[in-house]
């Protein structure tokens, strides 16, 4: 800690740079008056850090409040501050092209009228999503309403729509409910509450959106032209997302770096759950943008945080991050071959003190410890090879064993406490957690693992392992809250395949409820020309596709000819009674019967 250069002000120099103004009051509201973001709220990280805080993490929280309209360079600015990503807007012949519209219509709304408050009234000429996170294109319909993109190019890279969509939808409950953890939902923000995630400050809670793009790159070297602005792309596909691309504008001297490149350590697994990401590929495509680009800009910025400049800076602040990633995943896999797991691994590795010493290979999102388990992960599974841990018991019934064989509730109860108060917090956390699942109405445990918790979390560099300390803490007190954060919207629906819409139903057939039944259903949509067969049987809803007009081998029970927005009305729970259909009609009330609605609360850190 000692050796961080606290005395170096280049990254508060960089943040404030080329500020022009901010949202007065940094509060946005939705149509009917709640609060979806408030910036202002953490007005407290203006003091000097607390007892309650890591120090290096709230230094990175104070860079990551920074609010406002800000001058990259000339004709591109960025909104900075009203969500957690990056709002940046370069200004073509006729208008603005947006770069990652924010996570909700209404903050990336507030953020183009900040935008145009200074810069005058320009329309939108273009949109551009960097990658397949819902953070980069979320508030679409906030810089483009309904009925305004007609003829706008909307830009991303190949694959995107299906990741984006897959990932809202196929695991997005549980996922959802975890990112409430990961971004401390509950907490007060306070000194001794959230104080950021490290990548940023929050996420904002407003109207989730999507607008399918028009304009797919699929290869480095794809050139574009926007609104008259010459863009040069560098697809990098299975780093930070599945589908992510750098690019760059030759005109304006100023490379885009999407999430590949950001002020510290990311994740190769976030803590909200995601497809392990590839550290090796990573690192190789930060290499290649070294070389592709060089000597080609002036300035690098990236989704997130505050931009680099000067060529040199950015070529070794690219060069720092390939190694960064090509580091961990090399010497996870040296000692993964050495016979050592993910836990004995992230316990011994750290970084070389050269890397230690920047500020932006911190772990303040990713870290070193959960990154190095995901490279396990990756190329291992779970299974870390000792029979011992093959079939384990759940944590309900594996936790009153271990409490039985430490003497009882109480016993262990004390034993925990006393580890505590011995300065091992992590291992006082594992023995009150077997207290917790084993009997969960124990109160008394419940509130000594809570107070560990806290002190794990005002620890933790790691701004998401902090809100995730902190957060288990309000959950065993107060038990589980709501999501608010609405990631399974009509929207997000509306611009699933028909593939994907079919497997979102899939994946939520009661299974047990489903196994004695046999049934097929084609679904025959004149506007796309396709007839879909549904089978469901054992249990297990299967699918395939051919064209409308082609005569089955056999027989579906059901069949329904509708058009697409029929079908999402249908599954939206609207009266088919309209729909034309051949068979037995009451197929289709067995089938829906069979769908299930995933609890969107359940219990992350209690049984």
């Amino acid at each position: 800690m000692t050796d961080l250069p606290f005395d170096d002000v280049t990254d508060f120099e960089n943040a404030d740079r080329g500020f022009l103004g901010a949202l007065t009051p940094g509060v946005v509201k939705a149509a009917d008056g709640r609060v979806v973001w408030d910036n202002d709220a953490y007005a407290f990280l203006a003091a000097d850090c607390p007892d309650t805080a890591h120090p290096s993490l709230w230094r990175q929280a104070r860079l990551c409040a920074r609010q406002g309209l800000y001058q990259v360079t000339e004709r591109v600015y960025q909104v900075r501050g009203l969500d957690l990503s990056n709002m940046t807007l370069v200004e073509g012949e006729r208008g603005v092209i947006v770069i990652d519209p924010l996570i909700s219509a209404e903050t990336a709304a507030a953020a183009l009228a900040l935008y145009r408050e200074h810069r005058g009234d320009r329309p939108v000429t273009g949109l551009v999503y960097t990658h397949s996170h819902g953070d980069h294109f979320g508030g679409a319909r906030g810089v483009l309403p309904h009925g305004t993109e007609a003829g706008i190019p909307i830009l991303a890279p190949d694959g995107f729509l299906e990741h984006a969509v897959s990932e809202n939808v196929y695991a997005g409950n549980a996922m959802t409910r975890r990112a409430m953890f990961m971004y401390g939902d509950r907490l007060p923000k306070a000194p001794d509450g959230q104080i950021g995630a490290g990548l940023g400050m929050t996420t904002s809670t407003g109207t989730i959106t999507l607008i399918p793009p028009t304009v797919s790159i699929t290869r480095t070297g794809q050139e574009e032209t926007v609104d008259g602005v010459r863009i040069l792309f560098q697809l990098t596909p299975g780093t930070e997302a599945p589908a992510e691309m750098n690019f760059l504008f030759p005109e304006l001297r100023a490379l885009c770096l999407a999430e590949n490149a950001t002020h510290n350590m990311h994740n190769i697994l976030t803590l909200r759950g995601a497809v392990v990401r590839d550290a090796r590929i990573w690192s190789r495509y930060l290499d290649e943008a070294i070389e592709y680009f060089d000597g080609r800009y002036d300035v690098a910025f990236a989704s997130h945080h505050w931009p680099t400049w000067g060529h040199d800076e950015v070529v070794t602040f690219l060069a720092e991050q390939r190694d960064l990633y090509a580091y961990l995943h090399d010497q996870t896999l040296r000692r993964l071959n050495d016979g050592l797991t993910g836990p004995e691994i992230a316990e011994e590795l750290r970084l070389p003190p050269a890397l230690e010493r920047r500020w932006h290979t911190h772990g303040y999102y990713g870290s070193l410890s959960h990154n190095v388990k995901a490279v396990y992960q990756r190329y291992l599974g779970w299974f870390d090879g000792n029979v011992a841990h093959l079939w384990e018991h759940p944590p309900v019934e594996q936790a009153r064993r271990y409490v039985e064989v430490a003497g009882g509730g109480e016993a262990a109860l004390a034993k925990a406490r006393a580890y505590a108060d011995a300065g091992d917090p992590r291992f006082a956390a594992t023995l009150l957690n077997h207290v917790v699942f084993a009997d969960p109405s124990n109160t008394a445990a419940k509130e000594a693992l809570a107070g560990v918790y806290r002190t794990l979390g005002r620890g933790a560099e790691n701004g998401t392992w902090r809100n995730f300390y902190l957060m288990a803490a309000v959950e065993l007190l107060d038990g589980p809250g709501t999501v608010q954060l609405d990631a399974a919207n009509p929207e997000m629906t509306a611009a699933l395949t028909t593939d994907m819409l079919i497997d979102s139903i899939a994946i939520r057939i009661d299974g047990p409820r489903a196994w004695d039944e046999d049934l097929t259903v084609d679904l025959v949509l004149a506007d796309e020309r396709l007839r879909y067969r549904l089978t469901l049987r054992h249990g297990a809803l299967t699918h395939r596709s051919f064209p409308a007009g082609d005569t089955p081998r056999s027989a579906a029970g059901l069949t329904l000819s509708l058009t697409r927005p029929e079908l999402l009305g249908l599954l939206a729970g609207q009266d088919p009674a309209g729909i034309r259909h051949q068979g037995d009609p009451a197929l289709l009330t067995t089938l829906l019967a069979l769908v299930t609605t995933p609890d969107r609360s359940f219990p992350v850190v209690t049984p």
